[in-house]
């Protein structure tokens, strides 16, 4: 199934009602690129959530028959990259009418470096996007790619990120 940003938003209107306090959802990768109008849709959910609302929001989710992926994380954390503290800073509020759910996009920057991790041929087309999209400059993303902490094998971090910054930043 494809989520578009109208999908993402009905969806998260379903979770905003069996929600019992307010949470904060940050979304990550593709949803993040379409709540932000770079991507027309995603292929899965994505969320880091701060951990003092991630039990809120997976009480939430069991309650409703939804039957998709949805992909989380906590505190900063995007597959297997951890971002520096300020994330949540940069994030870039979505405007809603949920009642419940404060809803932010991951910082443009932040969505490449967490995507430089798995980097499959769909992640470069993202990374690409982003970059034109934004305007992100390659200090940009390589200073943003030293300050986030990859869990696994920190060398295969750092030639995913010489292959985006050698491939999309021309010298």
């Amino acid at each position: 199934m494809l989520f578009d940003k109208s999908t993402l938003l009905g969806f998260l209107e379903e979770v905003d009602k069996e929600l019992k306090r307010s949470i904060t959802l940050v979304a990550a990768g593709g949803t993040a690129m379409t709540l932000l109008g770079v991507k027309p849709s995603t292929i899965d959910i994505d969320f880091t959530i701060p951990d003092k609302d991630y039990d809120e929001f997976e009480s939430a989710l069991n309650i409703i028959p939804h039957g998709f992926r949805v992909d989380r994380w906590k505190d900063g954390m995007v597959f297997s990259q951890v971002l520096p503290e300020d994330y949540m800073e940069k994030a870039i509020a979505i405007k809603t009418h949920l009642k419940n759910i404060t809803l932010k996009a991951l910082n443009p920057v932040d969505i490449v470096v967490t995507k430089i991790g798995r980097l499959d041929e769909r992640d470069i087309q993202d990374i690409e996007a982003c970059i034109k999209e934004f305007k992100l400059t390659r200090r940009q993303v390589s200073e943003r790619a030293s300050q986030v902490h990859y869990i696994g094998n920190e060398e295969n971090y750092k030639v995913n990120l010489r292959h985006v910054l050698e491939r999309l930043f021309h010298k």
